[in-house]
């Protein structure tokens, strides 16, 4: 066994994972960075931690990433995280440079076109808010987790660290105040009132009144945490979502939906971006002088209500 070998099988790199994922900033890429490593990691593992090199990340992508059959997206970003490993490995003496050399010429797949997205019409969309049974509490919670991202747009992450302070009226009707979105920017997003009944009943039935308003339940149906987390919103999306046959539909599909059925509601592009709070937000106040309209709010064009429960 040469010295390199000797380093690469001996030396513990889960260090260099916390390095990873500490340099990241969103949330959302440290979550899929810490996913892809440690399954790699686990692999390395099983295959008896041969030696990292770029031969046998190279293997690791056609023989696991690519037999899986997992989207060009999804191997793409697997293979960009044990990249950045090998950097962070190789810049704190972990790694002979050469080695991380070798890896991060390692090439992505490449993919045909450019994925547009899911989305439901307004028939599916109700079907999908009708989906969960409101005689138990997991599925009056779940029923006010799709209205909140259907009716308002919000992206999981932002569902799942809701509190009921951030209810409050303005303009005569409820809205939701100071949510933090991407880049750190702040905005204020109208409720339609089914959504306010949605999360009305849920409060009821589960005696809350403060904190979080979306909570973890065990098998049982009982509340078991204090919040939720981003994860269990992907979890109720997806059941329902699949309950009903809809492939492939992820919680960020839902907000897509919001905007697909407000615009053919007709609400403006304009007063869309203000409510989902688009990284191109601030430049379209600034060039058209716009201010959210909370009145004739986009999300009450969507068509939607609670009827059919």
């Amino acid at each position: 066994m040469n010295t390199q070998t000797a380093i690469t099988t001996t030396i513990d790199i889960k260090p260099a994972v916390d390095m990873v994922i500490n340099s990241l900033t969103s949330k959302h890429s440290r979550r899929a960075y810490e996913r892809a490593l440690n399954d790699f990691l686990t692999w390395w593992e099983v295959e008896g931690k041969p030696p990292l090199v770029k031969a046998t990340v190279q293997h690791y992508k056609t023989e696991e990433l690519e037999k899986l059959g997992l989207a060009p997206s999804t191997i793409n970003l697997r293979i960009s995280a044990i990249r950045k490993l090998a950097s962070e490995a190789a810049d704190n003496g972990f790694m002979p440079q050469e080695q991380a050399n070798g890896i991060s010429r390692i090439k992505g797949v490449k993919t045909s076109g450019v994925r547009s997205g899911n989305w439901l019409n307004r028939n599916q969309a109700q079907a999908l808010l009708d989906a969960p049974s409101t005689s138990t509490l997991k599925g009056i919670r779940d029923r006010a987790i799709l209205a909140v991202i259907l009716g308002a747009g919000l992206r999981r992450s932002e569902v799942a660290s809701l509190t009921f302070d951030k209810i409050q009226q303005r303009e005569g009707r409820w809205v939701l105040i100071d949510i933090m979105g991407k880049g750190n920017r702040v905005r204020t997003v109208p409720l339609p009132s089914w959504v306010k009944v949605a999360i009305d009943e849920w409060a009821e039935v589960a005696s809350l009144t403060g904190g979080n308003v979306f909570r973890p339940m065990n098998k049982g149906g009982k509340i078991t945490g204090d919040h939720a987390t981003s994860q269990l919103v992907y979890r109720v999306v997806d059941e329902y979502a699949r309950e009903l046959g809809y492939k492939d539909l992820a919680a960020h599909d839902l907000r897509r939906t919001f905007a697909k059925l407000a615009h053919k509601g007709g609400a403006g592009v304009d007063q869309i971006q203000l409510t989902l709070g688009h990284a191109s937000l601030k430049t379209t106040e600034r060039y058209l002088g716009v201010e959210q309209n909370l009145t004739d709010a986009p999300c009450d064009r969507l068509g939607l209500d609670l009827s059919g429960n």
